[in-house]
């Protein structure tokens, strides 16, 4: 990115942002009163990685920057979801 380029985001961009993310806070205080037995982790992992990816795309400025950062973003969440796929096969097979 420039160093003259300024990207500003919009206030109300960013309030939806955070009442979305609230929203799934919300959400993920009240799947835990359910017993869903193994999908509670796996809800409860969806709904992080939502917020993750909202964070890193409007607060983290990602969605803004050049193509190659935003492939390389995209590779960290890829193997972070092989990690965890990985783990659970383990965990599963145990």
């Amino acid at each position: 990115m420039s160093e003259n380029a300024t990207h500003i985001t919009e206030y109300k961009t960013l309030g939806i942002v955070l009442v979305t993310l609230l929203f799934f806070t919300l959400i993920t205080i009240v799947v835990t009163s359910f017993d869903l037995a193994v999908w509670n982790v796996v809800l409860a992992l969806v709904i992080a990685g939502t917020k993750g990816f909202l964070v890193v795309t409007y607060f983290m400025h990602i969605k803004y920057e050049s193509l190659l950062l935003k492939i390389l973003v995209g590779m960290v969440f890829f193997l972070f979801a092989l990690i965890l796929v990985i783990t659970f096969i383990d965990y599963a097979y145990r």
